[in-house]
């Protein structure tokens, strides 16, 4: 697996979702003591040499360094993943939610290593893909306007229309066990249970 940061890939942190299943703002939870955007920030930060924010609210973010951008498109992943590539002023991107709180900087620099001679680089856990812990180039940027403009907002639905890599689950099984990798927090019962899980043992 690789170690050294990739060069001409921007890391763009997608933090601008409502959090309507988990009632509060998932950006700031905690896990351990941390903010979820922070440990995503450090992840980002450790595997890549520029990292942005793209959402609303950008105060909620004051005091951390970071460049924050308005989404062009407000009111999507499809939107933010617009906004990241247009902003961030590099060949590719690699987009994150800001709700994972486990994410993984080597799998960050083994995903981005694929850049050469593809657009999206996903990995796919069991039945479904993970879109929000990929990476995307600029020969994205036309497809996903197109889409949006014509009301589609399913993230998946120009994959087919760019150079698509898909990566499996056992390629990146050395890099961790997949499940905890892309855990998603959407729910307070989902927060409960990781908070309960990551209590030291008496």
């Amino acid at each position: 697996m690789d170690s050294e940061k990739p060069p001409g890939v921007t890391g763009v942190i997608l933090v601008g979702g409502k959090s309507r299943r988990m009632g509060q703002d998932k950006s700031l939870l905690e896990i351990n003591g941390r903010p979820l955007f922070l440990i995503t920030l450090a992840a980002c930060r450790e595997a890549l040499d520029t990292v942005i924010l793209v959402g609303d609210r950008p105060q909620r973010f004051d005091g951390h360094d970071l460049t924050i951008y308005p989404d062009i498109y407000p009111g999507s992943a499809l939107g933010g993943l617009y906004t990241g590539l247009i902003r961030a002023g590099s060949s590719h991107i690699f987009a994150t939610s800001c709700d994972l709180p486990f994410p993984s900087a080597p799998l960050i620099r083994h995903l981005s290593a694929l850049a050469p001679g593809n657009d999206v680089v996903v990995v796919r856990h069991g039945a479904g893909l993970e879109p929000l812990f990929a990476l995307y180039s600029q020969g994205c940027v036309e497809p996903i306007r197109r889409q949006i403009e014509s009301g589609n907002y399913c993230i998946y639905d120009f994959y087919d229309k760019v150079a698509t890599r898909i990566v499996t689950g056992a390629e990146i099984a050395q890099l961790g066990d997949p499940k905890r990798l892309f855990l998603n927090l959407n729910t307070p019962q989902e927060y409960r249970h990781t908070i309960q899980e990551e209590q030291p043992c008496p």
